[in-house]
């Protein structure tokens, strides 16, 4: 019966050149949907709801959508600020906003310099012990 009336949403898609979506949910929970190729589910929902004058979105979803924004213009401002970090686009930064980033590379820069001078230590210690362990074999 779905398949039929999935055939019959693309035959009056066809038929009618009618703009159709269909989406069916089982008693089991497995959806099944088919949408016009001219179309997509969103803009038919859309156009229901300007013409119907429901509100299909609530509150809720207008939070989430806020909350997206958000995220993205957070990421939007992470990537400029790793493209600084890298010394990128320096050139449209003022030289009080380039102070924050000399600092933090700085930082960096230490960090990356202790954890060299910790591996070369216990390079260093490895090979001595291996050394003594040489000489003891030998």
């Amino acid at each position: 019966r779905r398949n039929g009336i999935i055939k019959k949403a693309r035959e009056i898609s066809i038929l009618c050149e009618a703009q159709v979506s269909v989406v069916i949910f089982s008693s089991s929970g497995k959806m099944s949907e088919y949408c016009s190729p001219s179309t997509t589910l969103p803009k038919i929902l859309e156009r229901y709801q300007q013409n119907s004058g429901e509100k299909l979105w609530d509150a809720k979803h207008e939070s989430l959508y806020a909350e997206i924004d958000r995220v993205k213009k957070e990421n939007d401002n992470m990537q400029i600020e790793l493209r600084h970090l890298k010394g990128e686009d320096l050139n449209s930064l003022y030289p009080k906003e380039l102070i924050p980033i000399e600092e933090a590379l700085q930082i960096g820069l230490t960090s990356v310099r202790e954890k060299q001078m910790e591996i070369w230590k216990m390079h260093k210690k490895n090979e001595k012990l291996l050394e003594e362990e040489n000489k003891q074999l030998t």
